[in-house]
């Protein structure tokens, strides 16, 4: 396993693990999110009220949403759960988080780490954790789902950043999934994605209440390339002929050439 910091043209950092890009960090600008679906992860944050905010994240790679968080939402408490311990090293060496924040990374790994939350504690757990380019097992079963739903706060939300091929069936399964405990899932992805033209990544958003759908509506439209976003209903009759992951589940499929990522 390798893990390295890159800079580009930009000024920017890549930080990437065994090849796979994880992250992209602009030291200067903690608000600039190259990766599309780190985008859609901050516009479904966004529609939450204003103030600090108590979120968990599963996988923590550069660390760029918690940075996004505590520079959009000063002093909000975060925990990030990350069982890579050399690539947390780096990224404090290279890419040190700003002063004063309450950004806390945990050596574990994402469904240990979930069971150690304190009941009703998060009002947002955000799973964006991958090996070897692969959304791990557990955390797309069951086991996960309780979890969350015994952590996230009534009105609190649970993002999911799926990786999954054409037809997105593997991504269908994890929606069913979640819907055994949080009944209200949609979806956010690439246009492209979403329509089966490629590879790529699909935001699952999910609640135990329902969903501000008009305002993820509205901040999807607003965004600056092809994005389609499914609300709940739409979103269970896609995935009604989908079994759930018992337990601990399934990789998502392998990546296509890790050379081949995108970013915005």
């Amino acid at each position: 396993m390798t893990v390295e910091v890159q800079r580009d043209e930009r000024g920017g950092f890549v930080v990437l693990r065994d090849g796979h890009p994880q992250s992209y960090v602009d030291l200067d600008d903690p608000q600039l999110l190259v990766f599309d679906y780190v985008q859609h992860l901050a516009l479904a944050l966004d529609t939450l009220p204003p103030g600090r905010l108590a979120v968990t994240h599963v996988g923590g790679a550069g660390l760029t949403l918690p940075r996004w968080v505590e520079h959009t939402r000063p002093g909000s408490p975060q925990i990030v759960l990350e069982p890579d311990e050399e690539l947390t090293a780096l990224v404090r060496r290279e890419l040190p988080l700003p002063r004063r924040h309450r950004i806390r990374v945990r050596p574990v790994d994402g469904l240990s780490g979930l069971s150690e939350l304190r009941d009703d504690s998060a009002d947002v757990v955000v799973i964006d954790a991958f090996d070897a380019g692969r959304v791990p097992a557990d955390l797309t079963g069951t086991d996960m789902a309780q979890q969350v739903h015994r952590a996230l706060r009534t009105s609190g939300l649970l993002l999911v950043n799926l990786a999954d091929e054409p037809g997105l069936r593997h991504a269908a399964r994890v929606v069913a999934t979640v819907r055994t405990a949080l009944p209200h899932v949609a979806l956010i992805g690439a246009t492209e994605v979403v329509k089966g033209r490629r590879f790529g990544n699909v935001v699952l958003v999910a609640g135990q209440q329902p969903l501000d759908a008009a305002e993820l509506s509205r901040r999807v439209a607003r965004s600056d390339f092809p994005t389609t976003f499914w609300g709940s209903a739409r979103t269970a009759r896609w995935a009604a002929g989908s079994a759930p992951f018992p337990g601990v589940g399934e990789f998502s499929p392998p990546p296509p050439d890790p050379g081949a990522w995108r970013r915005r």
